[in-house]
């Protein structure tokens, strides 16, 4: 190992720690705790409760035949495909817990080369996602994500999104009107989300806040079948006060 803790070090449990780090990260597929005592000359009681910390706070993972593996938290702090992949799934498992707390399914869209792209979903059996029988990118005038990411544009960056993908009646609620959305857009307050009542599919109800990072137009959104429409404004606030943890993990 090249670290090598001395006796009267005073963090010598942080060289502990960082010894069985550097254990667990060279067995890419899994490591057992005998092993890990070998390579870094700990005694299993003192090994143990280590890993159990380590474990906690996200470190280190145990597999099901009780090996360890390198953890998310560990992962964040590289770079590359491997941290990148490690920031989905802390994401990932942001939108899990949103969407258990508002019991609908939820999105995260950003709007990025002139066109809207759903980057994350979470749903469910119980909270099943919109049927997207139109794309998402041809339908900014009339879902609740394609308005939250339109609002966020200047009327210059609107026009050029329209006249690429050209307003069009998807049901008998959506606005074909392009003075009329735009009204629309500059009347909506920052802090309101974004509501589509059967705007963009009949039988569904929609609702998304922004999540704006410097000049990234981005938003956060869920949908709900229209027999759920009497929970829609509760849990459109709720997202909205749940949008700062999914922005934040998106700038890590």
């Amino acid at each position: 190992m090249a670290l090598k803790p001395e006796p009267k070090a005073p963090f010598h449990s942080v060289q502990y720690a960082l010894r069985v780090l550097e254990s667990v990260s060279t067995h890419g597929g899994g490591v057992t705790e005998a092993r890990i005592s070998r390579e870094t000359g700990l005694p299993t009681g003192h090994l143990a409760p280590l890993l159990l910390t380590l474990r906690r706070e996200g470190y280190v993972e145990q597999v099901a035949d009780g090996a360890y593996i390198v953890g998310s938290s560990l992962l964040e702090l590289g770079s590359g495909a491997a941290r990148k992949l490690a920031l989905e799934a802390k994401l990932q498992q942001t939108l899990v817990q949103l969407r258990d707390s508002v019991g609908a399914a939820v999105y995260v869209s950003r709007y990025v080369d002139g066109e809207i792209r759903v980057t994350q979903v979470a749903d469910g059996p119980r909270t099943p996602a919109v049927n997207e029988w139109v794309d998402f990118r041809s339908a900014a005038h009339a879902s609740a994500i394609g308005k939250c990411l339109l609002t966020q544009l200047d009327q210059n960056g609107r026009r050029d999104h329209l006249a690429r993908h050209r307003i069009a009646r998807l049901t008998s609620r959506t606005i074909t009107s392009e003075k009329v959305l735009f009204s629309k857009l500059d009347s909506q307050p920052a802090t309101v989300p974004v509501l589509d009542l059967q705007e963009y599919a009949v039988g569904t109800v929609c609702a998304a806040v922004p999540l704006t990072a410097g000049s990234s137009a981005g938003c956060l959104a869920l949908s709900l079948p229209i027999e759920h429409a009497h929970r829609l404004r509760a849990a459109a606030a709720t997202l909205n006060r749940r949008a700062a943890p999914v922005l934040l993990s998106l700038a890590l």
